[in-house]
């Protein structure tokens, strides 16, 4: 089965008369993987251990471990410091803030957009601050403790 673009759904949404008819019928379209699963799928697809992604993300060990078992949720800010240590591209971290709950990055918002630019261009995560730095923008990540 192909899955339908989000603009098919809007599109179906809109037309939809019963909610239930419109989440049985386009149950394989939605997200409905918990984050601590999707990490850890992660991990596996990028062959990365946690230690790694620990490093490049420059978070506290103890709370990505915390987040990896599923006994913390992540901010927004954590999330793309984590797509910043397992190497995401910008589709992979849009999808990793979308499973979330998060607002996806947005090329209008400058620092989202330095966000995306950072992605695409495969930046590490301390040569993403020194960009955000530069423009008086809120670094990512956190010193090891």
């Amino acid at each position: 089965m192909e899955r339908k673009t989000t603009s098919e759904l809007n599109h179906e949404i809109k037309s939809a008369t019963d909610i239930e008819d419109y989440l049985i019928k386009n149950k394989e379209n939605m997200l409905r993987c918990p984050l601590c699963d999707h990490l850890n799928m992660l991990l596996a697809t990028k062959n990365i251990s946690k230690v790694e992604v620990i490093r490049r993300s420059h978070l506290e060990r103890k709370y990505v471990y915390q987040i990896f078992s599923g006994e913390k949720n992540p901010s927004r800010e954590t999330l793309i410091a984590l797509a910043f240590g397992f190497s995401l591209t910008d589709v992979e971290t849009q999808t990793l803030l979308k499973l979330s709950g998060y607002r996806e990055l947005y090329a209008r918002d400058v620092r989202d957009t330095v966000l995306l630019f950072a992605l695409q261009k495969k930046k590490t995560l301390l040569e993403t601050n020194e960009i955000l730095y530069k423009h008086d923008f809120p670094l990512l990540g956190s010193p090891d403790k």
